[in-house]
């Protein structure tokens, strides 16, 4: 039937018929309202993508914290390594002062001085080496690079030394003493070393228990 058609209808009183527009479109017809329940996202769908996201949100920010952590833990092990080192970089040429005093004076004339002078020299050893135990309380420690391999990481060659005795490149004399501080070079060792002996293997880093990576040490 046509959408204009009507269809007869019997009047409230029996007596006559009216006519009414008919309706007769099946469902799914033009016209006919479309289901918004097919059309609804998928409550559980989204709660799911949701619980995603903030999973994802806080392993980064628990991967942020933990990371912040170790660095403040790094930074913290650092300076209470190295936060002295200007102090001390300062103190060795105290301590160098004491050994050049105590280096100066031959053993003969230490033998025959007198008591009190005998006296002022062990006072002056006594307060190097508390002075030397001080520092080295605080994580710095003399090198002694003496007859050791050469090692650039620790030690400055001022010299060489013609001595077929020793193996080339060993240390045969110390101009100046080296320090470390912590697993750095705070002064690295001024030395003299052999050459014209048998050849010896490339320097270790870290010789003297201390592994060094430059021949200096950043405050």
């Amino acid at each position: 039937m046509k959408p204009d058609e009507t269809k007869p209808t019997a009047a409230p009183d029996g007596d006559a018929f009216s006519f009414e527009p008919a309706n007769d479109l099946g469902p799914g017809a033009p016209g006919d309202a479309p289901d918004a329940a097919a059309f609804q996202p998928d409550p559980l769908a989204a709660l799911e993508a949701e619980k995603a996201d903030l999973k994802d949100k806080l392993l980064r920010a628990l991967a942020d914290i933990e990371n912040m952590r170790r660095r403040s833990e790094r930074e913290v092990a650092d300076a209470r390594s190295y936060g002295i080192a200007n102090f001390a970089r300062d103190m060795l040429t105290v301590a160098d002062n004491f050994q050049r005093a105590i280096d100066s004076l031959p053993a003969e004339a230490r033998e025959a001085a007198e008591p009190a002078w005998k006296a002022l020299i062990e006072g002056i050893e006594l307060t190097e080496r508390d002075m030397l135990k001080a520092l080295e309380r605080h994580g710095v420690k003399r090198l002694e690079p003496q007859g050791q391999k050469f090692d650039p990481n620790m030690h400055q060659a001022m010299f060489e030394v013609p001595d077929p005795s020793v193996p080339s490149g060993t240390v045969v004399q110390v101009v100046q003493t080296g320090y470390s501080i912590g697993d750095r070079v705070l002064r690295p060792a001024l030395v003299g070393v052999a050459k014209g002996g048998p050849k010896v293997g490339a320097a270790e880093p870290g010789a003297n228990g201390t592994a060094g990576e430059s021949a200096g040490v950043s405050s």
